[in-house]
């Protein structure tokens, strides 16, 4: 996608913005706990719950709630017993759309996303119908200010990552790895005093659907709409937005 990297910055200042809402908080939680839940308690042994310990605190959550969170995974406190689902469906043009929701009450959600997918131009399919479009990666990026091409291909590769991009369009390099990797790959790369502007695990599409501007549009609000939804974790999408439309919303 032209503006890969562009697209996973907005989302992460987005973010922030949630943050500010109260609303990253509670999503963090859910994701904290499943991931304590499914992987057991110590982020050493559970690379999954790493990773949302780095993005919890990046969002200045207070260890008291990252811990009471680990606990009500590990059933040590009481708490809901959320489960993980992945919807999938179809927005403007044709873009493919994968939503990961983490709720106690899947009829409820369900019923949810599929009417915020209707009202607001998507439809939601069967199981499978978009999922083989996206890989599943870790994906790190680096401002090119901060370091050479060679030397960071040197240490990411010598740590094992997948591939390392390089978009002459692009303020940032794109570190791709296996999601069980990333949090290694990620920690070589800072141990070499390289510093990291964002890691995650995330779902790549493996081709994209260009959009008009007006596409692009009605696109966006349906996945703003889709990420306001307190159960849902991620939206992915395959969509090409023109580069007046990502400027515009990442403002």
């Amino acid at each position: 996608m032209a503006g890969h990297s562009k697209w996973a910055q907005i989302k992460h200042k987005k973010a922030h913005v949630d943050a500010k809402k109260g609303k990253l908080f509670s999503k963090i939680v859910k994701e904290i706990a499943i991931a304590a839940r499914l992987g057991g308690g110590d982020p050493d042994g559970n690379p999954r719950l790493r990773a949302v310990m780095d993005k919890a605190k990046e969002a200045n959550m207070p260890s008291d709630n990252i811990k009471r969170a680990i606990m009500k995974g590990t059933g040590e406190l009481p708490g809901a017993a959320y489960e993980e689902w992945i919807y999938e469906g179809y927005g403007p043009g044709g873009v493919a759309i994968l939503i990961e929701v983490l709720t106690d009450n899947k009829n409820r959600t369900v019923s949810e996303i599929r009417h915020l997918m209707s009202k607001n131009g998507g439809n939601m399919g069967e199981a499978g119908c978009v999922a083989w479009m996206f890989d599943k990666k870790g994906y790190i990026l680096v401002d090119k200010t901060r370091v050479d091409e060679d030397t960071l291909m040197l240490v990411a590769l010598d740590a094992g990552a997948e591939d390392i991009k390089n978009d002459p369009k692009e303020d940032n390099y794109e570190i791709i790895t296996a999601p069980e990797e990333m949090n290694k790959i990620k920690a070589a790369v800072e141990a070499a005093k390289i510093p990291v502007s964002l890691a995650e695990i995330t779902m790549i599409p493996k081709s994209y659907v260009p959009l008009d501007e007006k596409a692009a549009e009605q696109m966006m609000k349906l996945v703003d709409v889709l990420e306001d939804h307190d159960d849902v974790q991620n939206v992915y999408a395959n969509f090409d937005m023109p580069d007046e439309m990502m400027a515009k919303v990442g403002r």
